[in-house]
């Protein structure tokens, strides 16, 4: 089966049940790059947008974080969301309560949706082709002293370090325990159609086009990597 753009979020709602335990065997250490994440929230947040929730592993840590936060969780697949939704009210039904799922591509958000005190994302900035008019966005959408947080997948740097770097995650997902051929097969399929890979340097650089600073890669393994970037007062 061929994904195109318009069935992307057919793709990830057919798979919402078994989500979780995919990107934990298809994503080296992901236990370990959702916590750096998190060690690297600000302190205190009142108003948090979320990009792409997925099954709602980060969601939880938020609610976890900031109890009497409101968090805005948004996703293409309205499947994705009833399941973000199920966990967050069966671990904190007021914090669930606050929330409010938007089901909409991150094209659709506006800076009238805003401010949001932290913005974050966790595997969902590379389904974005147009990544510097979404940093603009973002940088709208938090007040001076706001932060923006996200972990993805990136592309590395030259030809040569991205086949090697692509290389390493086919051997990790082909590891016993990990992947069948059939589940790669499906994911490098979605890939190749829907997916937009960047350096690491091209989106440091977008961000700063954009006005946040400083900006840091706080955390990579291959094509893995945890960015913050934060609006100055």
């Amino acid at each position: 089966m061929r994904y195109s753009l318009e069935s992307a979020s057919d793709y990830f709602g057919s798979i919402a049940g078994s989500y979780d335990s995919l990107i934990r065997r298809a994503v080296p250490r992901y236990g370990e790059m959702l916590a750096r994440l998190v060690d690297f929230l600000p302190p205190a947040a009142e108003r948090i947008l979320e990009l792409g929730c997925g099954t709602g592993n980060l969601s939880l840590a938020l609610a976890a974080r900031y109890p009497g936060a409101s968090l805005t969780y948004v996703d293409a697949s309205s499947e994705m969301l009833m399941v973000t939704g199920a966990r967050l009210r069966e671990q904190d039904p007021e914090f669930a309560a606050r929330g409010r799922p938007r089901p909409c591509r991150f094209e659709e958000i506006s800076p009238s949706d805003g401010p949001f005190d932290l913005v974050v994302s966790s595997i969902s900035m590379h389904h974005v082709a147009d990544k510097a008019a979404l940093y603009r966005t973002v940088h709208a959408l938090v007040p001076p002293g706001g932060t923006f947080r996200w972990a993805d997948q990136l592309r590395g740097g030259s030809p040569q370090i991205h086949e090697r770097i692509w290389t390493r995650w086919l051997e990790f997902c082909r590891e016993p325990g990990n992947c069948s051929e059939e589940e790669i097969h499906s994911l490098l399929e979605h890939a190749e159609t829907h997916d937009h890979y960047t350096p690491l340097a091209e989106h440091l650089r977008m961000l700063e086009a954009a006005g946040f600073a400083p900006v840091d890669c706080v955390w990579r393994d291959g094509m893995w990597g945890v960015v913050t970037a934060d609006r100055g007062r």
